[in-house]
């Protein structure tokens, strides 16, 4: 998911170091260290806020010089088609990864409809995949993905082999909150800290530009909202300590 750039910076540095225990060194990538990058360009690319299709295109490493020299491994072997109880669970984990793989290489043709427009991305999902029937709720998503959530919240097997992938903090927030309300006993809140440091201003300036309203109402990615609602039995997962001296800390 870096950017190309990235991956150029780093190639320049490596070549500028190693060229002082071997001269040639600067005449090859990475000053010859081998490097060795993993990734499925069909599922994760470089992100470019407000950028269009070609400009994520163009700063992927396949347009930098060094995609040239790179050696491509591919694997072919989809480990999670053996974890099927059943030799039908594993035949349709089978099937559903081959049309995952059909459609990043662009051999699922695009959906059409006399009656709807649809853009050019747009694709017809198989009823094996999905049950038109079913209504299209976050309990039926919750209680498919989990199911006897109430029996095996407990289990950290259990709990390590599911999850529900969302593109914002606010979709997050209220999976969560659907979630932990089926779990039983009382519920703590727990919040984050209201105010700000190190303000040039006065007191008077500070309470006016930074508000705990204001501070509260922040929801930036990759930090967590500033409510915390748990329970006994709830998983809490730490993605970044902001303050190593006073121990686990977000």
């Amino acid at each position: 998911m870096q950017h190309r750039y990235a991956f150029e910076c780093l190639d320049r540095t490596l070549r500028d170091i190693m060229k002082w225990v071997d001269i040639d060194n600067q005449n090859k990538p990475f000053g010859g260290i081998t490097v060795l990058l993993g990734g499925d360009f069909r599922q994760i690319l470089s992100v470019i806020n407000l950028g269009d299709r070609a400009n994520i295109v163009a700063a992927c490493i396949t347009r930098s010089r060094l995609w040239r020299v790179a050696k491509i491994f591919i694997l072919q072997q989809n480990m999670r088609l053996n974890q099927g109880h059943s030799d039908e669970e594993r035949e349709n984990l089978r099937k559903f990864a081959e049309w995952v793989l059909n459609i990043g290489d662009g051999k699922i043709s695009n959906f059409k409809d006399e009656l709807f427009e649809f853009d050019e991305d747009s694709i017809e999902i198989p009823h094996d995949f999905c049950d038109p029937k079913i209504e299209n709720s976050v309990k039926n998503m919750t209680d498919c993905t989990y199911p006897s959530f109430a029996q095996n919240y407990q289990s950290p097997t259990y709990i390590s082999e599911r999850g529900i992938l969302t593109p914002t903090n606010v979709t997050i927030s209220h999976l969560n909150s659907s979630i932990i309300d089926t779990i039983p006993g009382d519920e703590n809140s727990y919040f984050s800290v209201d105010r700000a440091e190190e303000f040039g201003g006065t007191d008077v300036d500070f309470s006016f530009a930074f508000p705990p309203e204001y501070l509260n109402s922040y929801n930036i990615a990759g930090l967590p909202h500033h409510g915390l609602k748990l329970k006994v039995g709830v998983d809490v997962m730490l993605m970044r300590n902001l303050n190593q001296t006073l121990g686990l800390c977000v």
